[in-house]
């Protein structure tokens, strides 16, 4: 009996290591699997299956998170570029909300001029304060502008009268009436046949809607600069004048035009008559009413007072683009330019 408790005992003791060594010869191989099993059947599944999901997975997230930023970021621009346009406009407003004749624009230049400028300063205690008044339409005042071009102020004048009465009056002159006039109606009045290509171009501009009086005088500085400079026969000085005179822009420098050249040259004490580039840095100061620095200028050339350095007259018709000035022919520029004392500026016809 002792016996068969020994022997059912046995195999009580080796039951447990039966089921696991299965397979008898590789005992060895039996008492290390239990180690190695359990990564064994992971291994397999792991790596065919589950990288390539986490690579799918992680590959899905990265071309999408790009796509977000990128749509995010458009709207990011697009609304600071809608920002941004109401500001530059609303820079250029007060240029054209205000100008040099509005009430008390003078009085702010003449102020800011004699505190930026010593020299100017002491030059506008000795003479007139500017005057800007405009009674004639934006049409009429560059229809005039060209043609005065390259003539003297009596020529140009006479021509104009001749011209006004064409169209029946002043008041009359408009794109409609301009083009119903041929041109040998305009050669029998004095006007050659570039500065009629160039009316009818002017005209034709209006006609189409490129230009009109309203968007012109609501204009910044730079596009109304570029905008007249495509009508034909009208180039940067007399745009300059336009603005001036016309339009009454407080902050325009015509550094082609040599009376103003000339009054720099002079309040400085240059050698020689300065440089454009020269022009914008001797200016610099006088911003925002650099017209009225330049106004200044004219008269102040008119007080030096000979024929051939008087003042230049402030009209569309006496003074030329200074880079269509020969350097040997600034003698007859001279006298081209400075034909009439500035009180004329109350003729310019801006």
């Amino acid at each position: 009996m002792g016996e068969q408790t020994q022997v059912q005992a046995k195999p009580e003791t080796q039951t447990p290591p039966q089921p696991q060594p299965q397979p008898n010869s590789d005992s060895t191989l039996v008492s290390n699997s239990p180690v190695d099993l359990p990564p064994n059947p992971s291994n397999p599944s792991k790596i065919p299956i589950r990288p390539q999901k986490i690579r799918k997975l992680s590959s899905l997230p990265s071309s999408k998170t790009p796509q977000t930023t990128a749509s995010s970021a458009t709207p990011v621009s697009t609304k600071s570029r809608r920002k941004s346009t109401p500001k530059s406009s609303s820079r250029v407003l007060p240029q054209i909300i205000k100008p040099l004749s509005a009430d008390g624009e003078i009085d702010n230049a003449l102020l800011h001029l004699r505190s930026a400028d010593p020299l100017l300063g002491s030059l506008i205690d000795t003479l007139p304060v500017p005057q800007f008044e405009s009674h004639n339409s934006p049409f009429l005042a560059l229809s005039k502008s060209i043609l005065y071009q390259q003539l003297a102020y009596k020529a140009g004048t006479s021509i104009y009268t001749r011209f006004v009465s064409l169209c029946g009056e002043e008041d009359a002159v408009c794109p409609d009436i301009v083009l119903s006039l041929s041109a040998q109606q305009l050669k029998q009045i004095g006007v050659s046949g570039r500065k009629a290509s160039y009316l009818y171009d002017l005209a034709n501009k209006y006609k189409n809607g490129i230009l009109c009086d309203d968007a012109l005088v609501k204009m910044d500085d730079k596009s109304l600069f570029t905008m007249l400079s495509m009508v034909k026969g009208i180039g940067p000085w007399s745009v300059h004048m336009f603005m001036i005179f016309s339009l009454h822009r407080p902050d325009v420098l015509p550094v082609s035009d040599l009376g103003v050249r000339k009054g720099v040259q002079l309040l400085y004490g240059l050698e020689e008559l300065p440089r454009l580039s020269q022009m914008e840095q001797l200016c610099e100061k006088w911003r925002p009413y650099r017209s009225a620095g330049a106004w200044y200028m004219w008269r102040f050339v008119e007080g030096k007072g000979t024929p051939t350095t008087a003042a230049a007259a402030i009209d569309a018709g006496n003074v030329q683009p200074l880079q269509q000035i020969q350097t040997g022919q600034e003698t007859q520029q001279h006298q081209l330019q400075l034909l009439e004392p500035i009180n004329g500026i109350g003729n310019l016809g801006y």
